[in-house]
């Protein structure tokens, strides 16, 4: 069933450290003259009442171009970290995370997930395996889920997936892709001088 719009907030993962990519913060890559994450706003904003970016460095430079960032509660958290920091301040009963280097993700992504999530969220399976960071969580029973788990490092995002009873979605022909590697970046045709 779909969700209207004002019901869901767009949480883009960005604070991943980017040590595969020389510390590049990937959502100021460039692909064709266009920043990552401004390109990933642009796709989702129009099916969302609320923008938000996990984010642990260049906060000031996120609010410059319009967006709010917040970073991790507690350090050395990995994607969940993220998550709770997103879940602590969206406002609206849904969040959907995509990982600010996605590649091949726009609002079809959304309209599968909503499809699939039945009331209790569901995340992507892409022809490269589980892509859970890629999903549609439903914030008030994320946020039961986090604690417990943040509390005891249980930081594997697919076992708080599991948790919550969140739906595989399969993608089959599909590569949601990333950019973790200078070969990426060379495939997804980001400018020669990523950094800005």
């Amino acid at each position: 069933m779909p969700i209207a719009p004002a019901d869901l907030t767009l949480g883009l993962l960005a604070g991943g450290r980017a040590t595969r990519l020389g510390g590049r913060d990937k959502a100021w890559l460039r692909r064709k003259g266009e920043f990552q994450v401004l390109r990933l706003v642009r796709a989702f904003a129009p099916h969302v009442a609320q923008v938000l970016v996990s984010a642990n460095r260049d906060l000031p430079r996120y609010a410059a171009n319009g967006l709010r960032a917040v970073a991790d509660r507690a350090p050395d958290l990995g994607p969940l970290g993220g998550l709770d920091a997103l879940a602590a301040v969206a406002d609206t009963p849904w969040l959907l995370s995509v990982p600010v280097d996605a590649l091949r993700a726009d609002a079809s992504l959304l309209s599968a997930l909503e499809a699939a999530q039945a009331g209790q969220g569901a995340f992507a399976v892409d022809d490269d395996g589980v892509q859970p960071l890629f999903a549609l969580w439903p914030l008030a029973p994320l946020r039961a889920a986090l604690a417990p788990a943040l509390a005891q490092r249980r930081l594997a995002v697919r076992e708080l997936q599991a948790a919550l009873g969140m739906a595989a979605l399969r993608l089959p022909g599909l590569r949601l892709g990333n950019l973790n590697t200078p070969a990426d970046l060379a495939a997804a045709g980001v400018d020669a001088d990523p950094i800005d």
